[in-house]
């Protein structure tokens, strides 16, 4: 049953989970001083530098910077999801993982349900695969993907299909009344003539192509015409379960095929990622006829770190690739690469594959391949002639709103100096665009049709993010003297009773500084949830923003060697600083008011009080 996880039942789980239990189930562990020691299983290594925490319930890596708690170790080493994730630790527990209910129109709640359309298109599916082999028409099929090089065995891996010719053969198969047709139409497999009310089959004598969503389950289908009608290729259209600008095809049988996927291939046709996993590159995935999309980036970057795309050489395949490229400015966090392979004209990557073999097409890929950053440049300096200071300035022009949209803090800082470089400009002064706000905190969904659930960032990505990246949002962290506000706010994380002495939070709520936001997110969180542990603080934001933060704090207790003494007494102190700051804000808002229009009796006598309070507070310290 698909539906909502309630936070509740998260924090439970994790607060009755030993994470020593769950880590030695999968490695072997080394008892050292209060701490377990192991072989990381994220990077290579000779010696231990993974270590595990239970009295903090949780792990981290001196090595490679991977650590996080019971559900995001299960979710790195077993390739899952969250909701999977939980599902098993749930499971290793002996308990049942419930899910939210939801209100009907009558205000009656009933529980979400997985769609009817999911296994009405995995009988599609199977009545596809069924016709591949035993239509009469079959050799045309085959022929037709003999002719491609691809085996059984390939097209088994698939599940490739074969829509015979006909009108209605497949819903003459699977419809027997007027509700049954109704659900085919609602799956895009039956297209209804407006006028005539005429209804047939969608795919007609075409290999057909299963495209399944992150758990498997078949969301829709693309059809290659074996003729030459057109169009050549036709996908299911948007349906309650399939959404091609958000899905990727292959990116199940990727996942499915490499325990340790590390980078992925983006092609153009489902033809050429399967002819690619035939020759042994089972990395590929393709859009469905679309444009990449910021969908299309947030689901890859949610599995692997690098992504390449690859293009035909000729004028489309160079628009494409630019719209690619806008496409993946909004995703470029520190620590995320993109590059671009051009092919040479005439070729796809299905012929180029066949010709020249695996190990060719592989070398051609870390050879010929160019970064995102050089792609750029390269494409910009076509259109403005940097020979002249009127071209450099044009270059900057189309570069600078280019570069802002670069979410990671120092890819933007290099760009913005690989720039100034070409143009002999100064960029310094120049504003960067404002880090965009911590999310709220949020319920998990297992429906995979809402592809902003989140995710987990694999292991391999924390690692490369670890070592190239600092930490955003924060000048005064790239210092070797921690932010107090940080300090603060790390301090409640490992001391979460702190929270139920601090009075009037919402004092302060206006502070601007997105590390006071934290600071006030936690603060709210534990008083309205007292009780709360560092680890179901952690899981309450994670995959968001603000959850990323919390765990760079966590983490940051292992490699910092940070006194404990006077802990309490140095939070207390940052509380009454920003409620300090808070107060001279009010009081400076009014002074202001005062400046250009008399203030009323009721803001005059919160003047006298905030001035008052102020003095006292002043002299207390």
């Amino acid at each position: 049953m698909a539906g909502l996880i309630p936070q509740g039942f998260i924090d439970d789980l994790l607060g009755r989970s030993d994470i020593v239990e769950v880590v030695g189930s999968r490695l072997k562990l080394k008892k050292t001083g209060k701490n377990f020691s192991a072989l990381c299983p994220f990077h290579n290594e000779k010696s231990p530098s993974f270590s595990v925490s239970p009295d903090k319930q949780f792990y981290y890596c001196f090595g490679c910077g991977a650590g996080g708690n019971a559900i995001s170790f299960i979710m790195d080493f077993e390739r899952l999801d969250f909701p999977q994730a939980v599902e098993e630790l749930a499971r290793n527990q002996g308990v049942d993982v419930p899910r939210e209910e939801r209100t009907d129109r009558k205000g009656q709640s009933t529980p979400r349900q997985d769609s009817p359309l999911y296994a009405l298109l995995e009988q599609a599916a199977a009545y596809y695969r069924q016709q591949l082999r035993h239509h009469g028409q079959r050799q045309r099929a085959v022929g037709y993907l003999k002719q491609r090089g691809l085996t059984g065995q390939i097209a088994k891996l698939y599940d490739v299909g074969f829509a015979p010719p006909g009108w209605d053969n497949l819903m003459s198969h699977l419809a027997h009344d007027n509700t049954e047709q109704k659900a085919l139409l609602d799956a895009g497999l039956v297209v209804e003539n407006p006028e005539t009310g005429k209804r047939y089959d969608r795919f007609r004598d075409r290999i057909m192509f299963p495209i399944r969503d992150a758990r498997g389950r078949v969301i829709g289908f693309g059809g290659r015409v074996l003729g030459d009608e057109k169009p050549k290729y036709l996908n299911s259209p948007e349906t309650p379960v399939f959404h091609k600008g958000r899905e990727l095809y292959g990116l199940f049988e990727a996942r499915r095929s490499n325990r340790q996927l590390e980078d992925i291939l983006v092609v153009e046709g489902y033809m050429d990622v399967i002819a690619l996993a035939q020759h042994g590159i089972t990395n590929a995935v393709a859009t469905l006829g679309t444009a990449t999309s910021e969908d299309h980036l947030r689901r890859l970057f949610r599995v692997v770190h690098n992504v390449v795309f690859c293009f035909d050489g000729d004028n489309a395949g160079r628009q494409a690739a630019w719209r690619a490229l806008q496409a993946c400015l909004p995703a470029m966090e520190d620590g995320r690469h993109v590059r671009f392979l051009f092919l040479p004209e005439g070729q796809d990557p299905d012929t180029l594959v066949r010709s020249e073999g695996q190990d060719a097409f592989r070398a051609r890929l870390v050879q010929k391949s160019v970064a995102l950053t050089e792609y750029l440049f390269r494409h910009l300096e076509k259109e403005a002639n940097i020979e002249s200071l009127e071209g450099k300035a044009h270059l900057a022009t189309l570069a600078l709103p280019l570069i802002e949209q670069v979410p990671g803090s120092l890819l933007r800082r290099l760009l913005r100096q690989a720039l100034e470089n070409r143009t002999g400009m100064r960029l310094d002064e120049l504003p960067a665009s404002p880090p965009p706000p911590a999310e709220a905190e949020h319920y998990y969904s297992t429906d995979d049709s809402t592809t902003e659930a989140p995710r987990y960032e694999p292991a391999a990505a924390k690692r490369e993010r670890w070592t190239r990246s600092a930490p955003r949002r924060s000048s005064v962290e790239r210092s070797n003297v921690e932010d107090p506000l940080l300090g603060a706010a790390r301090t409640l994380l490992h001391h979460p009773h702190l929270a139920g002495v601090v009075s009037e939070a919402q004092e302060f709520a206006d502070e601007d500084r997105d590390e006071a936001r934290l600071l006030i997110a936690l603060i709210g969180a534990l008083q309205k949830n007292p009780g709360l542990s560092t680890i179901q603080l952690l899981a309450r934001w994670h995959g968001t923003a603000l959850g990323e933060q919390l765990s760079r704090l966590a983490e940051k207790e292992w490699l910092l060697n940070i006194p404990s003494a006077n802990l309490e007494q140095q939070f207390f102190d940052t509380i009454n600083r920003l409620k300090a700051g808070q107060t001279d804000r009010h009081i400076q808002r009014l002074l202001d008011k005062s400046a250009s229009v008399p203030l009323t009796t009721e803001e005059k006598q919160q003047l006298r009080t905030l001035l008052a309070n102020r003095t006292a507070s002043t002299a207390d310290r």
